[in-house]
């Protein structure tokens, strides 16, 4: 995996990330999901990194980045560390204005530091997400039927009891679809229980802190202010919970294209190819224009 690429652990001033790194031009942060790690990336990096520098860190609190301090609001969780995080790590690295892309839960991270930090984000794509507050404003029967595991991880310990009694009944995974490296590094993850925990405390924040965050920048009008891209996956649930995704992202854009992806949730397992063509056709400013807002 990641021919090329550099591997390190980068001490920042609140966490300790793992990320791998490579390849030369403009950067881009590429942000992984849950439960994955940042080697999901690992058929997509390889693919951007002739005209870019491509950085893939697991999220604090995921894979073997280091794992936040409880607090009582998950604070320590919350979105907004994880995007100073990406600040942080990306200066480390010599960047102080990048592009970013964040994948399930990584797109929540990818929203908040567009958000908290316009000045160095240089364009934000989202992958099969859309903003917290949304989902939760949104959320109906159907919702709550389907995304069941939201209001489940919120709970205090028993979502660790029960995933860690048997991870791997719970979270599967295919090594061929994932790639073999791809998938013990995941494995070694689910099995580690500060790392199920960290993972779960992603949602324990969402529910807490980081939607008052989204209500706020709704309740002052602040928009992401560079290019937007969003993705997501046909064969996944985001058209059937919201019909047009692009609707629900307009109100918190500036400038907008996106369009799905024939492809199941894992997009960067699934449709690497497609996927990193899409990134590098926004990145060049080739995206289609059909769907920009202004």
């Amino acid at each position: 995996m990641f021919e090329g690429f550099q591997l390190e652990r980068v001490a920042l001033s609140e966490a300790t990330l793992r990320v791998r790194y490579g390849g030369s031009g403009p950067p881009i942060l590429l942000l992984h999901g849950h439960p994955r790690t940042h080697t999901t990336w690992h058929r997509v990096a390889p693919l951007l990194t002739a005209h870019h520098t491509v950085v893939c860190p697991d999220l604090r609190g995921f894979g073997e980045s280091s794992k936040p301090a409880d607090t009582p609001d998950h604070s320590g969780s919350s979105k907004r560390a994880k995007a100073q995080d990406c600040i942080e790590l990306m200066r480390h690295l010599g960047f102080d204005r990048f592009s970013i892309v964040g994948h399930d839960r990584g797109s929540y991270t990818a929203f908040r530091t567009a958000m908290d930090h316009p000045e160095a984000i240089e364009k934000a794509v989202i992958l099969d997400g859309v903003p917290i507050l949304e989902a939760l404003e949104r959320c109906d029967a159907r919702f709550a039927t389907e995304w069941w595991h939201w209001f489940f991880f919120a709970q205090f310990e028993k979502p660790e009891r029960a995933v860690l009694a048997d991870p791997d009944a719970w979270y599967g995974g295919d090594p061929e679809a994932m790639g073999k490296a791809s998938f013990a590094d995941f494995h070694r993850a689910i099995h580690d229980p500060a790392t199920v925990h960290g993972m779960i405390e992603d949602y324990r924040a969402g529910l807490s802190v980081d939607h008052l965050h989204d209500r706020e920048d709704r309740e002052q009008g602040r928009r992401i202010q560079c290019p937007a891209m969003v993705l997501w996956s046909l064969r996944d649930d985001l058209e059937r919970l919201y019909g047009d995704v692009l609707e629900v992202w307009r109100p918190w854009t500036t400038s907008l294209v996106g369009h799905g992806l024939d492809c199941g949730h894992h997009m960067a397992e699934e449709a690497p190819e497609a996927l990193a063509s899409a990134l590098l056709d926004f990145f060049r400013g080739n995206a289609d224009s059909a769907s920009l807002t202004t």
